[in-house]
């Protein structure tokens, strides 16, 4: 039962990887904010880290991570191969819109990449050190402890890598502190999520 439980909170961090990389480069507006629609699923993967390493370990808690980056490596590549190969008679007419929807520049493929496996690795190692004090207690301080700083640091380097200039600096970190602030309000509001998957997969069976 509990390697069922870890497997399928693998499934749904690998599918909260994809769906950010495929999707996310829609944005909309919450009020004076605007976020990628990737906020509503790419925080999970903080939360899963959280549940993982409370329960099973930092050791299984990075095997999810390195999964997570070949997942996307995969993903990088495909999308490449996908969006060089010509187009055949039939889907001609669409070729167009499919590649404005699946091509990414370079920088920016390299600047998620890069994001995620140094912030991911910072949610681990922060959540692991606090839990070395605490042990047990305080899992909502080391949860969001860990979040917010770990998507600062997600945030702030995807941002700079995709669009600093040289001569941008203060734009873009106009970019990173509305967008971490929302992950901030959205990691706070899964703290009992964080609760629940650690009551979870403690009480299933082995």
């Amino acid at each position: 039962m509990r390697k069922e439980r870890l497997d399928l909170l693998l499934s749904l961090y690998i599918a909260a990887i994809m769906v950010s990389e495929l999707m996310g480069a829609k944005t909309f507006s919450i009020g004076f904010l605007t976020a990628s629609v990737a906020i509503f699923v790419f925080p999970l993967t903080y939360v899963i880290n959280d549940i993982v390493i409370e329960t099973a370990g930092k050791k299984r808690a990075i095997s999810f991570m390195q999964s997570g980056m070949k997942v996307l490596v995969f993903l990088m590549l495909f999308n490449l191969l996908a969006v060089a190969l010509p187009a055949s008679g039939r889907f001609a007419s669409s070729s167009d819109a499919y590649n404005l929807i699946f091509s990414k520049s370079l920088r920016m493929t390299l600047a998620s990449l890069v994001a995620f496996y140094l912030s991911e690795k910072l949610d681990i190692y922060v959540f692991a050190k606090i839990r070395e004090k605490l042990m047990t207690k305080g899992l909502w301080l080391r949860s969001n402890v860990s979040n917010i700083v770990s998507q600062f640091f997600d945030t702030s380097i995807f941002m700079f890598l995709a669009f600093y200039s040289g001569d941008n600096f203060w734009f873009v970190w106009q970019l990173v502190i509305p967008y971490w602030i929302l992950k901030c309000i959205f990691s706070i509001m899964e703290t009992p999520l964080t609760y629940w998957g650690v009551d979870w997969l403690t009480k299933s069976k082995k």
